[in-house]
This record gives structure tokens, sequence and C-alpha cells, in this order.
């Protein structure tokens, strides 16, 4: 499984960041062989194209976050993408945090207005 973590430089010992579409990268972390990918996040509000969960699709599984938007959860959930909420800290204590079971799967009811 691939877990996608927003950050600022990306990798496990960066911390989350707590705004996910505007976190500079996003570290993502296969949990079957230990590989840690950092992707730069190019969408609309860096000045790219398209939104974070466009750029993700196809790369993760699961989006591990402190929160989001409703919309984004609604995009992610159409990709199929699951997405859990109430991460924080460090990308590897929100790794630690969902496979303990502590943070929990957001719907769009959720989503931060902001």
């Amino acid at each position: 499984m691939r877990l996608a973590v927003p950050s600022y430089k990306g990798g496990l010992d960066d911390f989350v960041c707590e705004h996910f579409g505007r976190a500079e990268t996003f570290t993502i972390y296969d949990t079957e062989t230990g590989d840690v990918e950092i992707v730069r996040n190019t969408s609309e509000h860096f000045g790219g194209f398209g939104k974070p969960p466009e750029l993700l699709r196809g790369k993760a599984d699961v989006i591990l976050c402190s929160g989001m938007g409703a919309r984004a959860i609604a995009l992610f959930r159409s990709y199929g993408i699951r997405v859990y909420m109430g991460a924080a800290g460090r990308v590897r204590d929100a790794i630690e945090q969902f496979l303990k079971g502590r943070l929990v799967e957001a719907d769009e009811s959720m989503g931060c207005i902001h």
C-alpha cells in the first residue's frame, strides 16, 4: 500500500504540512517495500496545472493529512483513494498513527471550510 503525506521538503523526517493543497511536496511511503518517493506539488497552487488529487492519482492508495477540503476529499474518493485525517508531527509519525488505527477516515462532511 502506498501512503501519501503532505510535507514541506519531503522525507520521513519532514513534518506533515497542515495545509494539504499548499504542501510543497508529498512524501509517498510504500508499506510493502519501505521505499520513499518525494513528489513535488506542481498543481495550480504552485503555478502549474490541475489539483493535488489529480497529481497523486495512480501514485497513492491512501492520503494521510491533518485536514482537507470537502472537494479534495470527494475527488480522491472518486479515484478510489482513501483519505485519513488527524495526522500530526513528522511524516513517519503520521504513518505510525495510521498503521496503529489512530487516524479517522474522512468523508466530504468532514472537509475543512478553507
